[in-house]
């Protein structure tokens, strides 16, 4: 395993035995930062609660250091833990990952540059090719490349992308205010991109059959831009890749609204504030 990005590996979802969901996926959790297009008393409250959100990060980062050793293996990444989850560079290993890379039934080699050859990989800074009879070639996707393709002409190419100092420009993470006759599905990612891409769908569903309409061009580009800097501010380099996991009850509460449903999913109050939303939570939207 050929290791280009260096990102939180973890075994489970668990931290010092306590759901690490309970942490960062429920609303209160989104109330510790600000959200786009949030008002006063929600920002200032965020401004207020924000220690919390290092607190939790540095209880989870003292865990996942203490029982994985990615500083023996070079694997310690630069960033926070929550910075991490909202950046999307989180990923769940298999069982007893650690343990086979120190019995030598899995390599492990972190490295910017690999290039195949006949007898397999040859990775950057190694003088030795990797002798390899199968290569299994997963180096995730250029989201904002598939996009371009999508047209022929340049025009639209650059249109549909935005610069690359910039985020994708898309209204809900589905349309592009300057293209509204075309909806994407599947370029926000989340901790789960299927149900991420599943309430999108039931949004456009929603937008086809005139349920709601779309608000005027400069509008979304509005929106847009309120999400472009929030998304800057909390994914860092990484915010290409639309990433909203840590903010994902914020952004369905948006698309809800557009529905006409009720954002709430849950009855009792205490359960909707403290207890992680999950797509079962929508899984009866109208």
């Amino acid at each position: 395993m050929i290791i280009r990005t260096k990102r939180w590996n973890i075994p489970s979802f668990e931290v010092w035995g306590f759901p690490l969901k309970y942490l960062f996926f429920n609303r209160f959790a989104e109330l510790l930062f600000h959200k786009p297009g949030e008002g006063l008393i929600l920002s200032l409250l965020a401004f207020l609660l924000s220690p919390l959100v290092w607190i939790f990060s540095k209880i989870a980062e003292s865990y996942f250091l203490k029982i994985i050793p990615m500083k023996k293996h070079g694997m310690v990444p630069e960033h926070s833990f929550f910075q991490a989850i909202s950046s999307c560079l989180l990923c769940i290993l298999p069982d007893n990952f650690y343990n086979k890379v120190e019995e030598g039934s899995i390599l492990l080699k972190p490295s910017k540059t690999f290039s195949f050859c006949k007898k397999g990989v040859e990775v950057g800074g190694e003088r030795q090719s990797i002798d390899s009879d199968l290569v299994i070639f997963a180096t995730g996707f250029k989201g904002d490349q598939k996009l371009r393709n999508i047209f022929v002409s340049s025009k639209f190419q650059e249109i549909v992308a935005g610069r690359k100092d910039n985020v994708v420009p898309l209204y809900r993470e589905c349309i592009h205010p300057q293209i509204p006759q075309m909806a994407i599905i599947g370029f926000a990612e989340s901790i789960s991109n299927l149900y991420t891409s599943e309430i999108r769908a039931r949004w456009l569903s929603h937008f086809l059959h005139g349920k709601f309409k779309l608000p005027s061009k400069r509008s979304m580009e509005k929106n847009v831009m309120e999400w472009e800097k929030h998304v800057k501010k909390y994914s860092g380099s990484r915010y290409r890749g639309s990433c909203i996991s840590t903010r994902h009850i914020w952004n369905n509460e948006q698309l809800c609204k557009d529905m006409g449903c009720n954002p709430r999913r849950k009855k009792c109050f205490l359960k909707d504030w403290f207890i992680p939303y999950s797509p079962a939570d929508y899984a009866e939207l109208d």
